[in-house]
């Protein structure tokens, strides 16, 4: 007799697949690396200089746990915004954050809202949970948030993601919009605030939110504009109650030693931030040219990474990324329509940029013909 373990139903009715499919299976696949990688919205500008030599000088102490607190990180954190430590934790990236939130919320049934096509780590965690998704279509390019909210009072949601910037559009809503949508969030709805890209956005964009507000927890990640996406650290903001509950289920030792340290340092680099920043920009404008040169559509982003319109279907996108893909350039697209007639580029330097230039025009000829 074979025995194995005895998965709850939940966990057997699920498909073991990952959301993403990363840029080192395909490299696997291919039997080649990517000449240029720039799908994965990944900082390719890399951490700052002072994060790097905190890294290394802690490389030395990994034989010890990392604080399971995060006291200094969130400390530091709480001077950057203005908050105190109790209304900030640390976690595993968003990514690790979401997760935690969800076991916390959701039960089978609970219903949560999003946006079709919106990011897909969330779903993943929601349906980990047994809640039931409930998807309403972008407008505009943009998620629409009082839609977003309307639902959730008629399906008495737990939950409403809401990223801004947006990933994969790359599109934004302003922060007097988000302030004034509040007053329509439902009793006993916890609106999710992914801020991921916020550093990127121009002013405005990041809304006026008092900290102590319950109805809503903003999510925050050294991923993005600090540069340090393998490295893992997310934080959460919000309600000292709320922020206090993640302490009943978390890995309390799951944040990273060097990647604490890595963080702290990075944060106090507020310089290399701007550069970053600015380089980034720079990007995005390369992008946008290289773009309209082969007769392409950049939509307005405020992220590091553009979303470009290829001017038909999702089908004829995807064959735009697969030539790309065969020509050695990482590129992505947003899985659900009418994203998915676009493809979208992460910001490069010059020479993932100039390979762009140089490889776009043959994938859109191999695409048409």
């Amino acid at each position: 007799m074979t025995h194995g373990p005895r998965l709850t139903r939940l966990a057997q009715s699920l498909p073991a697949t990952v959301p993403f499919v990363g840029p080192e299976a395909q490299e696997r696949t291919r039997g080649a690396a990517f000449a240029a990688r720039i799908g994965a919205n990944e900082n390719v500008f890399g951490p700052s200089p002072k994060a790097i030599k905190a890294m290394q000088r802690t490389a030395s102490e990994i034989w010890m746990y990392g604080d399971p607190e995060s006291h200094d990180l969130r400390a530091a954190l709480a001077r950057h915004h203005g908050v105190t430590p109790e209304n900030i934790m640390v976690g595993e990236g968003i990514d690790g954050l979401l997760g935690y939130l969800a076991r916390l919320t959701i039960e089978s049934g609970d219903r949560v809202i999003t946006s079709d096509g919106a990011y897909p780590t969330f779903n993943y965690h929601v349906a980990g949970f047994g809640g039931e998704l409930v998807k309403l279509p972008y407008r505009d390019d943009r998620e629409d948030l009082p839609a977003l909210l309307e639902k959730a009072a008629e399906t008495q949601a737990k939950l409403v993601y809401f990223a801004n910037p947006d990933n994969p559009m790359g599109t934004w809503t302003e922060g007097a919009e988000i302030e004034a949508a509040l007053d329509s969030t439902p009793e006993g709805t916890l609106l999710i605030l992914d801020e991921a890209y916020v550093e990127f956005a121009p002013a405005g964009i990041a809304p006026r939110i008092d900290i102590d507000d319950p109805r809503v927890v903003r999510m925050r990640t050294f991923s993005k504009a600090y540069g340090m996406a393998g490295a893992r650290v997310g934080y959460a903001m919000g309600a000292a109650p709320l922020i206090n509950s993640f302490n009943k289920i978390r890995n309390h030792f799951g944040m990273n030693r060097t990647a604490q340290a890595g963080a702290l340092a990075a944060l106090d680099d507020p310089q290399y931030l701007a550069q970053t920043i600015a380089d980034v920009a720079h990007a995005r404008d390369e992008i946008t040219r290289i773009a309209t040169a082969n007769g392409l559509t950049a939509l307005p982003s405020a992220t590091n990474f553009v979303a470009v319109d290829c001017g038909a279907d999702g089908a004829f996108a995807k064959s735009v990324l697969d030539q790309l893909v065969a020509r050695g350039i990482f590129v992505r697209m947003p899985f659900a329509a009418p994203g998915n007639r676009c493809i979208r580029i992460s910001c490069g330097r010059p020479a993932d940029l100039a390979l762009l230039e140089e490889t776009l025009p043959k994938a859109l000829a191999a695409a048409r013909g």
